[in-house]
């Protein structure tokens, strides 16, 4: 026993000493408020008083076990008392204390700790707190959250119970919170990087890394000999290994990551794949962390959280021999720790950071002018941006590639939850799918200006050596700037370009515009306008999308339609007409000739999942294709648009075209949204476009367009009976299932959904492609969470989709739903959820996997 007292006891002396040294190093890196929020968090925690910030009026559990005030944080607490003169206790009044423990994970003290870092708070509490006092600590959390918010710091608390490992709990999936994607990844990466702030230690550095495999067993016997108790540690458990099945949701939750920090993920996500590489002899960092703690290496940076991942990923890709990734990281972690080698230290630069990097650099072979362009990226502009952003997602990809493969290698079975599959493949496919009209947005995070102080567009028309259409340069119109530059974009119609730079940040209220315009009604006073109008309809930016609307098919948010940009009937008209009948004036077959003076029709519109789409039409029929795509884009049961916003470049009867195409479209729009009545379930709008009538056919799920040749036509098909041409099409054989009408409502073009219905020998499913057809399947048997992983499996691994730099990436995964009936007979499609994720009560405590740090 002795032995192993002395053991417990030096070991606690050496883990005291480094975690003083690495609090100092945590302090170094942060600005003054920063350090005072820092400072007393842990005095937040431990009281509830009305002077104290972080009160909370009902009863809340606090109190941190094994914690006495410092000086400073005594004069902290003596400060809030004279503020509204009252005294405070000395200790809270409970004699129980039910935080065992507080931590700081993630960057912090670690050389990719910066000045605009956040920080991660893991909050250790009890076994016996139950689930609704944990509820009220996370309030209590929130309120320290906004209040360190206000002082200039981002603090993220979790509520962690030691069972959260052990039993494989998780929580529903968050902008912060990785779900179901991520579990014993997520303890390796709390132990490698874990900083102690108050209360009980970690068991876990007690257990010599050889003992990692038999971990309880080891713990056991220093309980047995009553070296320790374990009440008076936290312990969430040893680390052997980490399951095969992580990996596949451990890189779609990097790949999330990376939309808010690239730099980070490239590191995380090679790193993931570096693991895979050595299954299933993984040597995990935190164990290789506290073998260079036991070796006594506490140096500078050989034991800092950051640099071993550095080391680990360096390894592998030599090993594979991948230089050009491996060229990226390093420039990757240099950029994650904001110093700036070529320039004075300024604020938030740390002198021992400062070494490490001036001896790594010299390592690396970098010279002066590399150190210098990476000095430089908060003033890189769109060339270097768009090589950075191509370059970063181009190996993120081939990370998530490599591991798909791995799961297909070793017939591994994702642990991540489908729902969580679901929300991530949504969140990345609005990020990153590339698609014809979607609107690629750079990474914010690369650079924070791309303003360019002149932008040209020229137009090249059929028949050139270059391909036809509208070409972008950030130069004026002088040769002297112009000649021999590349182009930054190229697009066959003018508002895609438009819209791409407004989006990105290159064309702002002070960028001079330039245009030469071949074959088309486009001058530079129509260009200036289009910019105005799209700047007065949408945002540059908005918020992330709720989990909420990426539970859900995306609906279009705000819609703006340019009518005649391109091409303007009206400047073909004989005479100018000076005076209109408004209720008979048909602009779609406009006087003798019937001509429709609606030549072009642009559409840009921001949905639910915070995409930019823009589509062109062009020709006399164009505003019936818009119909048709636009209302093809809602399904029934979708949120009106927030707005519809209808601007007109024509050069005669402006105000007349632009007020009736919103007329005609604000109508087909609630048409295409308003109930169906079940007796009559057909709508039906007739339009005269130039020399002929087409009707336009509203049902549940879609809309379908029709000409009509004559009057027997036009009764045919305003009547009950089924047209030719219907999106419907039923593929059940027997004809006797046919989908509940709840799962028209969600058809929504370019998405496949399978919809579950339980019946009495099985369930019914219900499946709607990208083009709203339905294929019925009747009393299907067998396990739903097998087909859902087994359906995820075929299309996460399907090469037929070719999205980026021509490699194989599909993020547009089906989703799926449950339908449920009701007593009252009424039925309700929610999102699926499989059987083992259901969440847990106790699973409240989840914290932010690999979040921003």
């Amino acid at each position: 026993m002795f032995i192993l007292q002395n053991y417990v006891d030096q070991q606690i002396e050496r883990l005291d000493a480094f975690n003083q040294v690495r609090l100092e190093r945590a302090r170094s890196a942060m600005h003054s408020q920063a350090i005072n929020v820092f400072n007393v968090l842990p005095v937040l925690l431990h009281f509830n008083h009305p002077a104290i910030p972080g009160y909370l009026e009902r009863s809340v559990v606090h109190g941190i076990s094994s914690f006495t005030l410092s000086d400073l944080q005594r004069d902290f607490v003596n400060d809030c008392a004279l503020a509204v003169d009252t005294a405070i206790p000395d200790k809270p009044l409970s004699d129980e204390f039910p935080i065992k423990g507080l931590f700081s994970m993630g960057s912090t003290a670690s050389m990719g700790q910066s000045l605009s870092s956040d920080l991660d708070i893991w909050v250790c509490v009890q076994q016996w707190v139950s689930e609704d006092q944990r509820a009220m600590l996370d309030s209590k959390c929130s309120m320290i959250s906004d209040w360190a918010m206000a002082q200039g710091v981002e603090v993220n608390f979790f509520v962690m119970c030691e069972q959260r490992f052990r039993k494989n709990l998780a929580q529903a999936m968050t902008s912060d919170n990785c779900g179901s994607s991520q579990h014993y990844l997520l303890l390796d990466e709390f132990y490698r990087s874990a900083l102690h702030l108050a209360g009980q230690q970690l068991l876990w550095y007690l257990v010599p890394p050889e003992m990692e495999d038999c971990y309880e067993e080891y713990v056991g016997e220093m309980i047995a000999s009553g070296a320790i108790c374990r009440d008076d540690w936290v312990d969430f458990g040893g680390l052997p290994s980490i399951p095969a099945e992580e990996y596949f949701g451990s890189s779609l939750w990097q790949l999330y990551k990376s939309i808010d920090s690239p730099y980070k993920s490239v590191l995380k996500a090679i790193l993931l794949e570096a693991y895979s590489w050595e299954y299933p002899g993984t040597q995990l960092l935190s164990v290789d962390g506290k073998r260079r703690f036991y070796s006594g290496m506490l140096d500078v940076y050989q034991s800092d959280a950051y640099y071993l991942m550095l080391e680990k990923v360096t390894r592998y890709l030599e090993r594979i021999d991948d230089h050009r990734r491996l060229d990226l990281v390093r420039r990757c972690f240099y950029l994650k720790t904001h110093e700036k080698l070529t320039r004075e230290p300024g604020p938030g630069s740390v002198p021992w950071r400062r070494e490490v990097l001036c001896v790594l650099t010299r390592e690396w072979g970098w010279s002066q002018d590399d150190v210098a362009r990476l000095d430089n990226r908060r003033n890189w502009k769109v060339e270097e941006v768009k090589e950075a952003h191509n370059e970063l997602l181009e190996a993120l990809m081939l990370s998530y590639r490599n591991l798909i493969r791995f799961a297909r290698r070793n017939d591994i079975t994702s642990a991540i939850s489908p729902e969580d599959i679901s929300i991530l493949a949504r969140k990345l496919y609005a990020a990153f799918e590339v698609l014809p009209g979607k609107v690629t947005l750079l990474n914010p995070q690369l650079s924070p200006d791309l303003h360019e102080p002149n932008l040209t567009l020229i137009q090249v028309p059929e028949g050139r050596s270059n391909p036809p259409g509208w070409y972008l340069y950030k130069q004026s119109l002088k040769p002297v700037d112009i000649i021999g530059r590349s182009p930054l974009e190229h697009n066959r119609y003018l508002s895609k370009l438009v819209a791409w730079a407004y989006f990105n940040g290159m064309l702002t209220e002070s960028t001079c515009l330039h245009s030469v315009a071949r074959n088309s009604n486009v001058d530079i006073d129509k260009l200036y306008q289009l910019v105005s109008d799209m700047r007065n309809t949408f945002s540059v930016r908005r918020p992330q999308p709720s989990l909420q609307a990426l539970s859900s098919p995306c609906e279009i948010r705000k819609l703006a339609l340019f009518i005649n940009l391109e091409q303007d009937p009206t400047s073909e008209l004989k005479q100018p007409a000076v005076r209109f009948d408004f209720k008979n004036t048909d602009i779609f077959s406009y006087g003798p000739e019937q001509e429709c003076l609606v030549g072009s029709v642009d559409l840009v519109y921001r949905n639910s999942w915070n995409e930019v789409r823009t589509l062109n039409f062009k020709g006399e029929n164009a505003m019936l294709d818009v119909l048709k795509t636009l209302l093809g884009k809602m399904h029934q049961d979708a949120i009106p648009p927030e707005s519809v916003d209808v601007f007109c470049y024509a050069g005669k009867m402006r105000g007349l075209i632009r007020n009736l195409v919103y007329q005609l479209v604000a109508e087909c729009i609630d048409m295409r949204l308003k109930p169906v009545d079940q007796e009559k379930r057909r709508r039906f709008k007739a339009i005269r476009v130039a020399d002929q009538t087409f009707g336009l056919f509203f049902e549940r799920r879609g809309v379908s367009v029709q000409k009509l040749e004559n009057s027997v036509d036009f009764y045919r098909s305003i009547s009950t009976n089924k047209i030719n041409g219907s999106p419907v099409v039923v593929l059940d054989k027997d004809g006797e299932v046919h989908p509940p009408e709840v799962v028209d409502a969600f058809a929504s073009e370019g998405l496949i959904q399978f919809f579950f219905e339980d019946c009495d020998q099985g369930f019914n499913i219900y499946v709607l492609d990208e083009n709203n057809r339905v294929e019925v399947y009747r009393q299907f048997s067998g396990d739903k969470d097998e087909m859902v992983q087994g359906v995820n499996r075929f299309y996460t691994s399907s090469q037929d989709k070719v999205s980026f730099t021509g490699q194989a990436v599909n993020f547009n995964l089906p989703q799926f739903y449950d339908i449920i009936h009701h007593a009252d007979g009424r039925a309700q499609v929610i999102p699926y959820k499989s059987g083992p994720w259901q969440r847990s009560a106790e699973a409240n405590a989840e914290t932010s996997q690999y979040a921003s740090r």
